[in-house]
């Protein structure tokens, strides 16, 4: 009988899943924009992490490359996207020095921008889902609905990030 449950119990995950995405989603952009503080070992740690991080993307996109012809040029067009707009981020962002520290708060529309990337993305990864499992071929007429655009965007995600640390981290040094 437990065993029966087990079904039961995976569609209900998946629907609470489901029905809290969007409030995920909005936290992501309500603590994005936030005000914080740069702590100097944190922005450090990070820095190491995402130059790290970036590496093993980069090789498993070399890997995935061999299933998903165009990930790889996928991965670094998002990945130079990134940079470029963690660049723009950083430039846009307003710092405070005070006796504590460094504060600095992200600018907005950037926040919203990548926000609104990664809900395009899931819901483009929603519409694709129900086609195939309708049976419709699938959108390959769209660029952005192929397999490789989700590379593209953990690439802008990841560049954003990694020019957006180390630009804190060179901030916290001067």
């Amino acid at each position: 009988m437990p065993l029966l449950l087990v079904p039961l119990i995976v569609l209900l995950l998946l629907l609470a899943w489901l029905l809290l995405l969007p409030l995920s989603l909005w936290q992501r952009y309500r603590l994005g924009k936030m005000r914080r503080r740069a702590l100097p070992w944190l922005v450090k740690l990070n820095a190491w992490l995402l130059l790290f991080s970036t590496l093993l993307f980069g090789l498993g996109m070399l890997v995935t490359e061999h299933w998903w012809p165009g990930a790889l040029r996928h991965a670094a067009i998002g990945l130079g996207a990134g940079l470029l707009l963690g660049c723009m981020g950083l430039w846009s962002s307003r710092f405070e020095r005070t006796p504590q520290g460094l504060y600095y708060t992200p600018n907005a529309w950037l926040t919203l921008l990548l926000t609104l990337v990664v809900a395009a993305r899931i819901a483009m990864g929603f519409v694709e889902l129900w086609r195939r499992w309708r049976g419709s071929e699938t959108l390959a007429v769209l660029p952005s609905f192929e397999h490789a655009s989700l590379f593209a965007v953990a690439g802008l995600l990841i560049g954003y990030y990694l020019a957006y640390q180390w630009g804190l981290r060179w901030r916290l040094r001067r």
